[in-house]
């Protein structure tokens, strides 16, 4: 699982791109973030800044192992330069507004006839096309359309609840990268470069596959199945520890159910798997008095591997839990470009989430931190430009 031979021209910013060309550069593809001159991924700007660094702590965390080239696609030398870069590029990956690539001259058609190998990928909040594609829109839009919003309710069931992640930024990121190397292993077949066109709320509205069917068979979803209600029963819910935190039951089949009340030492629960009503009320008032009886800790340590328990994290304790540790989802990584963890007292580091699979044959995901602004943009331009060309760019801020 190397792509250490192919190169990605990266025209994404803020998280839904960045995160989908963290991705590839984690798997080793070179990815070149090409940033406007004056202002480069907005993202770039949030605070908190990082010590010692000229962007912020959300840039830091999706853009590593990326290169950094400062180009105005506005203007007409900056439009042949990223051509030049394109005709030796194996991938595009944009992130404007639909037809906006096209104004600049540099969409796929633009780019197709100087590499007819190209693959281009855009992604965008709806689409290229249809009556939604020109809309602007940010995450909760996305998943508003796609319907995960609407059954997603508040614990009355009055009111949607809003995902505290971004799962439409971050759902496209993730299956533009994935298509993206399909596309790259289509064209090692033979079949040529191709264009991508990946919608966010497409790709969170193929989230419903597994509960699609009741829409296409006209079945109405009543209010007592709505979400949380769609999935919350006794078997199958939150509950509170002594310490005032909270775990997770999911023993939704009954061998699981059996095996908690077993060790719960409340068998005589075991009618009320997916009791509803005050039957409902009852099993889970019951196993809510259980649960405090010992800490969010202790039950951890006290119920067994083959129970359907989890505890509920906090999300500064997601990134120290024990498990998440061994499997490498947290790294750090020193600023400039030392071996991570040179720095025992922090300073000079920056913890990242990991790459979220293993391979046999290694994953080298954190290979270097953020680019500095523009940091490469002589390395890289000079492979297609001369240095009397680029002398001309960086006098007329075209670099």
């Amino acid at each position: 699982m190397n792509l250490e031979d192919y190169t990605v021209l990266d025209l994404t910013w803020l998280l839904p791109g960045p995160y989908g060309t963290m991705l590839l550069a984690d798997m080793g593809a070179e990815v070149v973030k090409i940033e406007e001159p004056t202002r480069g991924d907005y993202a770039r700007w949030l605070e908190p800044e990082v010590e010692g660094t000229d962007a912020g702590a959300m840039f830091h965390s999706v853009n590593r192992n990326k290169k950094s080239v400062k180009l105005d696609l506005k203007a007409e030398a900056g439009r042949e330069a990223f051509l030049e870069l394109a005709a030796e590029a194996d991938a595009v990956f944009e992130q404007f507004r639909p037809g906006v690539v096209d104004r600049l001259g540099i969409g796929y058609e633009d780019v197709r006839a100087v590499n007819e190998e190209i693959v281009y990928c855009s992604l965008s909040g709806y689409g290229q096309d249809g009556p939604y594609g020109d809309r602007v829109g940010h995450d909760l839009n996305y998943v508003g359309v796609a319907g995960l919003l609407g059954e997603t309710v508040s614990k009355d069931g009055t009111f949607p609840a809003i995902p505290a992640y971004q799962i439409g930024d971050k759902a496209g990121g993730l299956f533009s990268a994935f298509i993206i190397v399909s596309a790259l292993l289509d064209r090692e077949a033979g079949n040529g470069g191709q264009y991508l066109d990946v919608s966010m709320t497409d790709v969170v509205t193929s989230f419903a596959t597994g509960q699609s069917w009741r829409a296409f068979m006209g079945e109405e979803i009543p209010e007592s199945e709505r979400s949380p209600a769609a999935m919350e029963a006794p078997c199958y819910d939150v509950y509170r520890t002594k310490d005032g935190k909270h775990v997770t039951v999911a023993a939704r089949e009954e061998k699981f159910w059996e095996r908690l009340l077993s060790e719960l030492d409340r068998e005589d629960l075991s009618e009320y798997r997916f009791a509803t009503g005050e039957e409902a009320e009852y099993a889970r008032r019951e196993l809510q008095s259980e649960f405090e009886r010992r800490t969010q800790a202790e039950w951890d340590e006290y119920l067994s591997e083959g129970t359907m328990f989890a505890p509920v994290n906090e999300f500064d304790e997601v990134f120290e839990h024990p498990q998440l540790r061994s499997r490498g989802m947290v790294e750090e990584m020193a600023l400039d470009g030392a071996d991570k963890g040179e720095n025992e007292d922090g300073t000079g580091t920056f913890s990242y989430v990991g790459f979220p699979a293993k391979s046999s044959e290694g994953i080298d995901d954190m290979r270097s931190p953020a680019p500095g602004f523009g940091e490469h943009t002589e390395a890289v331009l000079s492979r297609v430009l001369s240095e009397e060309r680029l002398d001309e760019l960086e006098a007329d801020d075209v670099i």
